[in-house]
């Protein structure tokens, strides 16, 4: 009796062991699928919708890969034994994480305002010339959206405002230019006040077009900027988190 027990529980622990290295495996194709989904659109390989395609796929394979976990574990408990129960554990803990990347992305969208163009002048927004060409060639326009967008920009990111610099105009351009290359912009044109450059995303490589708008006044140079994005309703904050860090990083800089 004894014996028919202990091979009755090696057994459930070898199933155990295969359904969580099944869940493994699931596991490693959806981490393969969301992190492709980034490049494959970048590189041209698929379109926009068909990357967030397959990135919503691997986020179901991925939530596939925590029930076989489970199952895994539940078998694992009832067997007694410690490393499939490890191992199912394991699993369940690679599929929910997977699944909250996108989850979170999400829920930040969520909070944010659908715009994709911020600045921290709202009555005249620095304009793109340099730019223009490339903007014209994408989906979103090249002018500022106008006084809805100016409406959700002011109630969600009212912290987005022009800093100023006691310092000479030369000596706040070249740190601007300094600061654009050092966060990896493409510079597209630097004047004498003004510079224009184009920041891209890591993961998916979408352009987004910044422009710098340096104004002498008695209280110093103020410095203006906007972030747009080329491609997308909403930008799910990361324009106006680009300007808070390039403002923060620039006025470092000068101190």
């Amino acid at each position: 009796m004894t014996r028919d027990r202990m091979t009755s529980r090696d057994r459930g622990a070898g199933v155990a062991f295969k359904v969580a290295l099944a869940g493994g495996i699931l596991a490693l194709l959806a981490a393969l699928s969301m992190a492709g989904a980034g490049p494959a659109y970048r590189t041209g390989l698929l379109a926009l919708g068909d990357a967030f395609s397959m990135l919503r796929y691997g986020a179901f394979i991925a939530l596939g890969a925590a029930g076989l976990g489970l199952v895994a574990l539940v078998i694992a408990a009832f067997t007694r034994r410690a490393l499939p129960a490890l191992l199912g554990g394991l699993v369940i803990l690679a599929g929910l994480v997977l699944v909250a990347v996108p989850w979170m992305q999400l829920q930040q969208a969520r909070t944010v305002p659908p715009i994709h163009d911020i600045t921290t002048d709202l009555l005249d927004p620095p304009a793109f010339e340099a730019l223009v060409a490339a903007r014209e060639a994408a989906p979103n326009a090249v002018d500022y959206p106008g006084e809805a967008t100016a409406r959700q920009q002011r109630e969600a990111y009212p912290e987005i405002q022009p800093l100023v610099l006691d310092a000479p105009l030369d000596e706040v351009l070249a740190a601007a230019e300094a600061e654009a290359r050092d966060a990896g912009w493409e510079i597209a044109e630097v004047s004498d006040a003004r510079l224009e450059a184009t920041a891209t995303t890591t993961w998916f490589g979408f352009k987004d077009d910044v422009v710098i708008r340096l104004t002498e006044t008695p209280d110093g140079v103020r410095v203006d900027m906007r972030s747009a994005s080329r491609l997308g309703a909403s930008d799910v904050g990361t324009n106006a988190a680009r300007i808070r860090a390039y403002l923060a990083d620039f006025e470092q800089r000068l101190e």
